[in-house]
């Protein structure tokens, strides 16, 4: 696996689950990172904690680590690589990728032992100024 630059993200994010025929909540989309994904069962959103929907199932505390991109479409195994790093240092993880990278979700108790097993395996890490 090549050595990938990782950016930690300031703040704190929330995964939430509305129910299926949910609307978006109006204003969520105009922050930096959001998440919205339909299926029949669920209207799942992700977002900055002080943004997250009030209504609905929510799990507030995760922070954000974003592959520094753009990836392309053809490269292989990054979150594979990510994810097996992380779940080696006993981390879980929400997984998420966009057209340009990757992102991933970890608890924000489990921040440092995510980054010190990224940086083990050769990765760059930055953490927020």
């Amino acid at each position: 696996m090549r050595r990938l630059i990782v950016d930690v993200r300031p703040g704190e994010y929330t995964v939430a689950r509305l129910p299926a025929d949910a609307p978006v909540p109006a204003g969520l989309l105009d922050h930096e990172l959001v998440s919205v994904t339909r299926t029949p069962d669920e209207l799942s959103v992700v977002c900055p904690s002080e943004h997250a929907p009030g209504t609905g199932a929510a799990q507030p505390g995760w922070r954000l680590l974003t592959v520094r991109g753009p990836l392309e479409f053809t490269l292989t195994g990054i979150m594979a690589a990510l994810s097996g790093e992380l779940a080696a240092a006993g981390v879980s993880l929400f997984a998420l990728s966009t057209y340009d990278t990757d992102h991933l979700l970890v608890k924000s108790s489990d921040l440092g032992r995510a980054v010190s097993a990224l940086r083990s395996s050769g990765h760059e890490v930055h953490l927020p100024v």
